[in-house]
């Protein structure tokens, strides 16, 4: 409701009018002096100076307002852009350590299997009997076969080079044995581990009979590339897929400088089943020399280590974390925004986004900052950059010092990027993250904002100028008119006699402006005062926005509201520590308490609703959406304890306050016509009035959506249930906490 400003009352007329008389008093015709030329006495005339006056003042206003509108924007959308690229390389981060642990974890968890073990034994056991077990020519001529008309060609195809046979060749008569019978007869890999035994009648054809199954599911359902085991003397006495590494003697065999035999050493020292080895990326031969990475777990039974086991990780466990599952629209990247890892040597370690996305722009880009031409095709070719593209840019340099930040510098495709860099120790491995997006998209805010900006200000001069021509033009038409339009709107449209004394023009406007100045500003400030007393009852009543939609006359007000936490609380105990005071003494120290209530609100961002003598309702997140209403009103409402603490302290009283919190959606609005009052409603608000009455003691007590959204808070106790109609929700009473 509006109160209606009191009216000023209207000057009097002069003593000497007649009751009847015309409320405009026509003066006299007087003579009218020359008109002057522009300039008079070697000075500008009127029309000269306001033109320049008002010219000077509006564009130095436009100029300065332009200037700090540009510089705060500016700084804003840089600071946007950097936070992005902050968001991502952190977030980058905590996924793919997370992924990396998830991964580890359960090979860990593996070589503590049964199966594991019993495999490790059965295999060793098996490689033994086949120490003694005769190699015929057939055997050696079909792996030679294999190696010579599949393994080796498949190998020149994906490196690009030409490699000896011979070079591969199996050393050990056992490892002949093997791969005659479980690699040779197979030209995929996804055939060979399907093979459970190959009908030899050996021991380790038995076990791999016996456990063949349970590797397959467990790399097919895991994602592996490869699972092997090795005994405690080097040799590869399994693999799950039967590749070249399958009986290789990782000591003194082809690949003894692999990264394979490097981390089997290194697991071999571990004196727990619970460590673990991962080994930076390395090309593989076996793996037609793709870049792997392994991790490896020793295998213990009875507290002695019988083996290791080595799990090849898929490219795609780091790729996908780092790419976002290519994703990058969905991550609000633009068109550049990626992410991506580099290690100490200054090589790529996951795939940058324009070489999946555009592989051919992408070979043009790096060719052009310095990448070999070869190198550029190889990447297109296997459609990958792991150990092929060089980064040697500032970020990186930086990140392989051990410092974290960010950087505008040039990239590996020699395109100008905003960058965030950090270093990466992920069990064990020293790797660089690179989040970045090119400075022509993540600056194009700004200059966009800046392009607009100027155009504006370029806009309002110009309008300006035409104004200001136009005003003074106006404001100089001949003078004696516009004296005359002033004398009737200060005496005749008003009501106001104005006396008039001789003199020129200007003598005769600057009479008429100050009576009309003093006429209006009286009803002015009355108008003025009546409106600021006006808006600041309202917005006791309610908030800026509503009411300001209730002066412009909008009869229903309301809004819904999505994401809102709410408190209903009361006291308890009040009435019995008022039953001994008057009426006023007992409102005064209500209004006392809610008026600390409403301070303490006012410090946490939370916004009161309505309150009656025992109640209080408030919300958090209404007016101004914030993503952490939940925890501001919990630090409300352990803070209103606290003051009712002191109240007690004060008073020597025993009240308490008694508060109920939920979160959701609400409704807010006007409710009645006559008498208007400024309610919120909806399930959040009931269920905050039936929570807080779950229990008669004084506390704070809150849903379980409530709870969720805190997090690990310790101090809940479980309050019991209240049944809505979603459901039954779970009650918690927030214990406080000391800080």
């Amino acid at each position: 409701m509006t109160a209606v400003p009191p009216q000023p009352d209207p000057i009097p007329p002069a003593a000497d009018a007649a009751p009847d008389a015309p409320r405009v008093v026509e003066e006299a015709p007087r003579r009218r002096p020359a008109v002057r030329g522009l300039f008079s006495r070697g000075s500008l005339d009127i029309q000269s100076k306001l033109l320049v006056m008002l010219l000077g003042v509006s564009i130095v206003a436009a100029l300065v307002v332009g200037a700090v509108g540009y510089l705060n924007g500016r700084s804003s959308l840089q600071t946007a852009a950097t936070n992005q690229v902050t968001s991502l390389r952190e977030t980058r981060i905590t996924e793919l350590q997370r992924s990396f642990s998830q991964f580890t974890q359960t090979v860990v968890a593996q070589t503590r299997n049964a199966s594991v073990v019993g495999a490790t034994k059965a295999f060793t056991a098996g490689w033994q009997d086949l120490q003694r077990q005769p190699v015929t020519d057939a055997d050696r001529t079909k792996v030679d076969g294999w190696y010579r008309d599949t393994f080796v060609p498949q190998l020149d195809a994906r490196s690009g080079e030409t490699a000896n046979p011979e070079q591969f060749a199996p050393t050990t008569d056992p490892q002949i044995y093997l791969q005659a019978r479980y690699t040779a007869p197979f030209t995929d890999y996804d055939e060979a581990i399907k093979e459970d035994d190959a009908g030899d009648g050996s021991a380790w054809s038995a076990a791999h009979a016996e456990y063949q199954e349970y590797f397959r599911q467990a790399t097919e359902t895991v994602g592996y590339d490869d699972l092997l085991l090795m005994d405690t003397d080097g040799n590869v006495v399994y693999s799950a897929y039967g590749g070249a590494d399958l009986g290789t003697d990782l000591d003194d065999g082809p690949y003894r400088d692999s990264n394979l035999a490097s981390g089997y050493q290194d697991a071999l020292r571990l004196t727990s089943a619970d460590d673990f080895v991962v080994t930076d990326f390395a090309r593989y031969v076996p793996s037609l020399n793709v870049p792997t990475l392994w991790v490896m777990s020793p295998v213990g039974d009875q507290g002695k280590i019988i083996g290791v086991m080595a799990v090849q990780v898929p490219v795609e466990l780091v790729n996908s974390v780092m790419t976002g599952n290519e994703g990058w629209k969905g991550d609000g990247l633009g068109d550049t925004g990626e992410s991506y890892l580099v290690g100490a040597d200054h090589l790529m370690r996951s795939y940058p986004r324009q070489l999946l996305q555009h592989p051919r722009q992408y070979e043009q880009d790096v060719v052009a900052a310095g990448t070999a031409p070869s190198v550029a095709e190889r990447q297109l070719a296997v459609k990958g950059s792991v150990l092929l593209q060089e980064v040697d840019s500032t970020a990186v340099s930086r990140a392989l010092q051990g410092k974290t930040g960010t950087v505008i510098g040039t990239d590996y495709r020699g395109k100008e990027v905003l960058a965030a860099y950090a270093p990466l120790e992920v069990d064990g491995l020293r790797w660089v993250v690179v989040a970045q997006t090119d400075t022509a998209e993540a600056f194009g805010p700004v200059n966009d904002f800046t392009r607009n900006l100027g155009l504006s200000l370029v806009g309002i001069i110009v309008l300006v100028s035409l104004l200001s021509l136009l005003l003074a033009q106006v404001f100089v038409r001949p003078v004696r008119r516009l004296q005359t339009a002033v004398n009737r709107v200060s005496a005749g449209e008003l009501g106001v006699e104005v006396r008039t004394r001789p003199g020129d023009e200007i003598g005769d406007l600057g009479v008429a402006f100050n009576d009309m100045s003093r006429s209006l500003q009286v009803k002015q400030d009355l108008l003025d005062e009546q409106r600021r007393q006006n808006d600041a009852l309202l917005l006791t009543m309610m908030p800026a926005d509503v009411a300001e939609r209730y002066k412009q006359g909008d009869d229903t007000i309301a809004a819904d509201h999505q994401d809102v936490a709410v408190v209903y609380a009361d006291l308890v105990g009040f009435d019995d520590f008022a039953r001994g005071l008057s009426a006023e003494e007992s409102l005064s120290l209500v209004n006392d308490l809610w008026r600390s209530l409403d301070e303490a609100a006012s410090r946490y961002g939370v916004e009161r609703v309505r309150t009656t003598r025992a109640g209080y309702l408030a919300s958090c997140g209404l007016s101004v959406p914030r993503v952490d209403n939940v925890r501001r009103m919990v630090d409300w409402a352990e803070e209103s304890q606290r003051v009712v603490d002191r109240f007690n302290a004060q008073h020597g009283s025993r009240v308490g306050l008694r508060a109920g919190i939920d979160t959701g959606q609400v409704t807010s609005g006007l409710v009645g016509r006559s008498k208007l009052v400024y309610d919120m409603w909806g399930d959040a608000v009931s269920l905050a009035y039936r929570v807080q009455g779950i229990a008669p003691a004084a506390g704070v007590y809150a849903t379980q959506r409530v709870v969720d959204k805190l997090g690990d808070r310790d101090g809940l106790v479980d309050a019991g249930e209240v049944r809505t109609q979603s459901g039954t929700q779970r009650i918690w009473k927030l214990e406080q906490v000391a800080s």
